[in-house]
């Protein structure tokens, strides 16, 4: 079951797709300024929530690049048939939505997510899987899609996802109206990820990754040191 739920995250992306090449190079993109902002070194201990069983060349991007990869845990909501087989050197956990990490405070260097916190549900959720990546690791690097690049995500449907009326009236005429649900995806901006920022006690930094198109950029970063 959680593989067809990862799955749905890909459907947009056919194998060989101008789509698959595009998001390849935002998530290269995103690897990069992670490497860039966290400066890993080769003894850091590093936390990777929300892995997904989907094998592909966009997705899981720290395990396809990472020259380290002994030294990271992953966490996921699956039960891990398919990503220890391609990952073997990497430590998988099995983590339930909206529920703190199964780990103790500071026990990484570096914890990141990609992709992930649009997803968890409402401000709420939003704020305590923040809390909880801050509360594990000494500096956290979160990536998420920019409401404002052209073409939105999930959908592929351009434009009409800037205002929130029209993306539900697009989604329902284009049979994709699970896209307009809070409890499977929140539109994420800068302001937004300052708001879940604020209440933590780290210096912050909010910015633009993967495709670098200025406000348009495919992703922001939200990072704590």
């Amino acid at each position: 079951m959680s593989l067809i739920i990862d799955r749905k995250y890909y459907e947009v992306v056919a194998r060989g797709s101008i789509t698959e090449r595009l998001l390849i190079a935002a998530r290269d993109g995103i690897y990069k300024d992670f490497m860039a902002r966290m400066r890993p070194a080769p003894t850091d201990r590093v936390l990777d929530v929300g892995v997904s069983d989907v094998i592909n060349d966009g997705a899981n991007v720290l395990e396809r690049n990472y020259p380290y990869r002994h030294n990271i845990t992953a966490c996921g909501l699956s039960d891990g048939r398919d990503f220890p087989q391609a990952y073997p050197d990497v430590r998988y956990v099995r983590i339930e939505p909206n529920m703190p990490l199964p780990f103790d405070d500071n026990s990484f260097e570096i914890a990141t997510s990609n992709a992930v916190l649009e997803h968890v549900g409402s401000f709420e959720h939003q704020a305590l899987f923040v809390r909880e990546l801050c509360r594990v690791a000494q500096r956290v690097f979160i990536s998420v899609p920019n409401r404002f690049f052209p073409v939105e995500h999930h959908t592929a449907l351009p434009v009409a996802h800037y205002g929130n009326g029209l993306f539900r009236m697009a989604c329902r005429v284009a049979g994709k109206s699970k896209w307009a649900q809070e409890e499977n995806l929140i539109l994420m901006t800068r302001k937004r990820l300052w708001r879940l920022a604020a209440p933590i006690e780290k210096s912050t930094a909010v910015g633009y990754t993967g495709l670098h198109l200025g406000p348009f950029s495919s992703n922001l970063y939200l990072a704590f040191h």
